[in-house]
């Protein structure tokens, strides 16, 4: 444990951060992770759009809350929407 008082201040507000990061961090992947099954299962396409716009808003919400790198939001979201435009292709 801390002894001094700025670092037992800095722990605090460390765990209360992390609260924070993790619930946006899960979010992102929530919506990623339901965006891939829509797609995988080859649902309509409008389904497929929002999911993928509510993915995309979560992913840059992350990135500019710091939470992700502006790069891993905006690689994750170039596979999303590759992954789209493939099964779109296949169909």
């Amino acid at each position: 444990m801390a002894n001094i008082k700025s670092a037992i201040k800095r722990i605090r507000s460390s765990k209360r951060r992390a609260v924070r990061n993790r619930t946006a961090r899960t979010y992102a992947r929530t919506t990623i992770k339901s965006a891939r099954e829509l797609i995988e299962a080859g649902t309509d396409q409008t389904a497929v759009a929002r999911s993928i716009n509510a993915a995309s808003s979560a992913l840059d919400a992350a990135a500019s809350k710091g939470i992700l790198h502006k790069r891993n939001a905006a690689r994750r979201k170039s596979r999303l929407m590759k992954a789209a435009a493939k099964a779109k292709a296949a169909k």
